[in-house]
């Protein structure tokens, strides 16, 4: 347990980011979902929209230090892909 009372701080602090990291990456997880929901309705243009939205709030996380850059830049590779398979595919 924290004694000293930069310690205890410390951990008032992370208590308090990890709150904020936790939200932030629930909101991205929720835009993924949208993407991903629309491409397995078939609804291209739905999935379109979402992607669109999804990206920037993706690379948001990167900004923020809560994902890693390649995980997103993957992430959001493998998604463009499924909705342009999709947009293909109408």
């Amino acid at each position: 347990m924290a004694n000293t009372p930069s310690a205890k701080k410390r951990v008032r602090q992370l208590a308090r980011r990890s709150a904020v990291n936790k939200a932030r990456l629930s909101r991205i997880r929720t835009f993924v979902k949208r993407v991903e929901s629309a491409v397995v309705a078939g609804d291209a243009a739905g999935a379109k929209a979402a992607l669109g939205l999804a990206g920037p709030e993706l690379a948001r996380g990167v900004t923020k230090g809560v994902l890693h850059k390649n995980t997103v830049s993957r992430k959001i590779s493998r998604l463009t892909k499924q909705v342009n398979k999709l947009n293909a595919n109408v």
